[in-house]
């Protein structure tokens, strides 16, 4: 019985450190094998590496060997994503904003491991990393899980809603009461999770960014009918996306109300530094790429959100709006 246990527990690391260390561009010679298995404790003859591959391929393992000059090779070509797969989904985790940067450091290692040692050291060595704004909030991870149980379940949820004032301070919507929804489907928009929910408060579909929640809850209550949202409606609402690209990239002062404080930190991040200018408003100092879809931006706040400085982007936003109204 000893024996045979020793035997698995080989046949176990073997597949391990082939799987792991080895592939078609770097296989793995007898001797590299042995001293592996040694560094593992386990006791290995340089020849029984070859009775043992063949056992592990007559068990479904596919193990390939090929012969170097004299030497007999062995590695593990089959893997469930290839290092271009890989790197996508690493460079997609890293230009996620609602990922903070803890968990996106976590994640990114889970996948490189996901090719194997030599692959992962490719995919480390290869990282972009991107200026992105990333979001604050480690809970969201936990509240997006217990949302979307609760649109599995098909029952309310109830959550705290915050928004963030100019010192990065939570202030709580209603008082710090709890809302109370009927979730309908969790979206990814613009960068963030939004839940998607028909509010019977509101008597109407609204939505609310789970970054911004707080104690997000799975209630017992099920949901009423006006959640079960088909799939186009939930598909129209994905489409609500703008952008500022395209132009000169310069440096601005926005002078802005406080109800727009939410949408500055939304478009230019949480780690944006905020001056109180009065009791109404104030201002922050971002750098822009100025283009007419910025000046869109701009211009759809009614004059709630302005820009005050350079003294020449404003003599050329006034151009523009005198040549509009020509």
């Amino acid at each position: 019985m000893a024996n045979n246990s020793t035997l698995k527990m080989k046949m176990l690391v073997l597949w391990q450190i082939l799987r792991q260390e080895s592939d078609a561009e770097r296989p793995l010679s007898t001797a590299e094998i042995c001293r592996k298995l040694g560094e593992q404790g386990i006791r290995c003859e340089r020849k029984s590496v070859a009775t043992d591959v063949a056992l592990l391929n007559r068990q479904g393992f596919a193990v390939e060997t090929r012969k170097v000059g004299r030497e007999r090779v062995y590695y593990v070509e089959d893997r469930q994503f290839s290092v271009p797969e890989l790197k996508i989904m690493i460079d997609a985790l890293q230009a996620a904003t609602f990922v903070t940067e803890k968990k996106t450091a976590e994640l990114v290692e889970k996948i490189a491991a996901l090719g194997g040692s030599r692959r992962s050291e490719i995919l480390r060595s290869s990282i972009v990393h991107f200026n992105t704004r990333k979001h604050t909030n480690e809970a969201i991870y936990y509240s997006v899980n217990e949302l979307e149980q609760a649109v599995l379940a098909k029952r309310q949820a109830s959550f705290l809603y915050f928004d963030l004032n100019e010192n990065h301070d939570r202030i709580y919507r209603k008082d710090r009461q709890r809302y109370v929804v009927d979730p309908a489907a969790l979206v990814f928009l613009n960068d963030n999770y939004y839940l998607m929910c028909w509010s019977r408060e509101l008597g109407k579909i609204v939505s609310y960014r789970v970054d911004r929640m707080e104690g997000v809850t799975m209630l017992k209550t099920p949901a009423c009918r006006q959640a079960r949202l088909p799939e186009k409606q939930i598909a129209a609402f994905t489409k609500q996306t703008f952008s500022m690209f395209g132009g000169e990239t310069e440096t601005v002062i926005l002078h802005f109300a406080n109800e727009l404080m939410g949408t500055v930190y939304d478009k230019f991040g949480e780690d944006l530094r905020i001056k109180r200018v009065d009791e109404d408003s104030c201002s922050a100092r971002v750098t822009v790429q100025v283009s007419p879809t910025f000046w869109g931006w701009v211009f759809q706040f009614q004059g709630k959100l302005r820009v005050t400085e350079p003294a020449e982007l404003i003599e050329k936003y006034n151009a523009l709006l005198a040549g509009a109204c020509e």
